[in-house]
């Protein structure tokens, strides 16, 4: 390894991608326990109104859908925005560190607003306390609130459509909810889609500055996910170089090895040093956002030099940033790739390999799960059956 290129045809670079897999919970380690404790120990589940969140839990601890549903109604976990703005599925006690991280778009799209659409600061202001003041513990969506609200709502016309606004009244959600005053409610209590309604919440989040919400995340992000590069870090956080650099500051980060940028608290170098990849293979089909993938983005990491020559969808796997389906990965390496057929009730996937016993398995189990649970395995919202019959049918035809 030199910097933070990983050769996973050497024996260090298998056994520091099977490491990434077992602080991942990857590995069967984690079977049975809570959803909760997983995501706490493994960082928090990318959404977007797909089955990332679903599809991992089952793979760390055998979650079924009703297990995190659960979860979610008691609060125990929620979807909220945090890193660089943008939602995860946090664990309880992340709640408000999350929402501390994401305090800072919505205030940047007021700013936008007010510079192009002429939306004053006391409008917003005015506009949040009548929110908060139609709002319960029975949820309503966008449009009961703005019936609700009546007059307090304007159009902002034209030009407010041509930017996608056309009322302040997202603006008023966002930051209502990034600052913990309401908080979103998926409709029908599922994760994978995307239709809200809203209720009062009143969480605080006031005890977590800037400084110390920014630390935080570092030690978080370097127990889920290091080894890990700064760049690594500032890609997950959306912080500035001096930002990052300021968050780690206290972590006693060590590089892995001799000139490599990636990073490992020394706190875990014992553990590091003696762990040792696994014999037999541990496969897992996740979703192509899941926190293998997600909390680097930096794909070729996963893949073997010559799978990452391989082309998908026009486009060799190892040019790209994102996976272009989701992913089959056994200890850490991405072995394949996979799609669910919703028409044909299975899964349609292609090894990079020859697949094994185990490995058609772990594909039967899944197909259970998302046939019988998930009805779908959409990567995001928009991620229609139609959306991804070339992507289906090139799995299939193996090429």
């Amino acid at each position: 390894m030199t910097k933070a290129t990983v050769d996973g045809t050497t024996a260090e670079g298998a056994r520091l991608r099977a490491w990434w897999a077992h602080r991942q919970g990857l590995d069967g380690a984690l079977s049975g326990r809570a959803p909760a404790e997983v995501l706490a120990r493994t960082g928090w589940a990318r959404s977007v109104g797909g089955s990332a969140p679903y599809l991992g839990l089952y793979a760390r601890c055998g979650a079924s859908r009703v297990d995190v549903d659960e979860a979610v109604a008691r609060l125990d976990l929620h979807e909220l925005p945090s890193a660089r703005g943008c939602t995860y599925v946090l664990p309880a006690q992340d709640f408000a560190l999350g929402l501390a991280l994401a305090a800072g778009p919505p205030e940047a799209e007021i700013r936008a607003a007010a510079k192009h659409l002429g939306v004053t600061a006391q409008e917003v202001d005015e506009l949040c306390a009548a929110v908060v003041g139609v709002l319960g513990d029975t949820p309503l969506d966008p449009a009961a609130i703005k019936t609700a609200l009546g007059g307090a709502v304007r159009n902002l016309g034209e030009e407010g459509r041509k930017r996608s606004l056309g009322t302040p009244l997202p603006l008023a959600l966002g930051r209502l909810q990034a600052s913990g005053a309401i908080r979103r409610v998926p409709v029908n209590g599922r994760l994978d889609q995307q239709r809200y309604g809203y209720v009062r919440w009143g969480l605080d989040t006031t005890e977590w500055t800037r400084e110390r919400a920014s630390a935080e995340l570092a030690r978080r992000y370097f127990d889920w996910a290091a080894p890990a590069s700064l760049q690594h870090f500032r890609w997950f956080s959306g912080f500035t170089a001096a930002v990052a650099k300021a968050a780690v500051a206290d972590l006693g980060l060590e590089p892995v090895a001799a000139g490599s940028e990636l990073l490992l608290p020394g706190s875990l170098r014992a553990e590091f040093a003696a762990y040792e990849r696994p014999a037999k293979p541990a496969y897992a089909l996740l979703a192509g956002i899941d926190g293998i993938h997600l909390l680097h983005r930096d794909l070729p990491r996963l893949l073997d030099p010559a799978d990452g020559e391989r082309i998908f969808q026009k486009k060799a796997l190892n040019a790209r940033p994102d996976l272009p389906a989701h992913a089959i990965v056994d200890r850490g390496r991405i072995v394949g790739l996979w799609e669910y057929d919703v028409e044909g009730g299975e899964i349609v996937w292609q090894a990079f390999g020859k697949p094994d016993a185990a490995l058609r398995s772990e594909i039967d189990r899944v197909t259970a799960f998302v046939r019988d649970e998930l009805g779908d395995a959409r990567g995001f919202s928009l991620d229609s059956p139609k959306a991804r019959a070339p992507r289906i049918a090139e799995l299939g035809s193996g090429a």
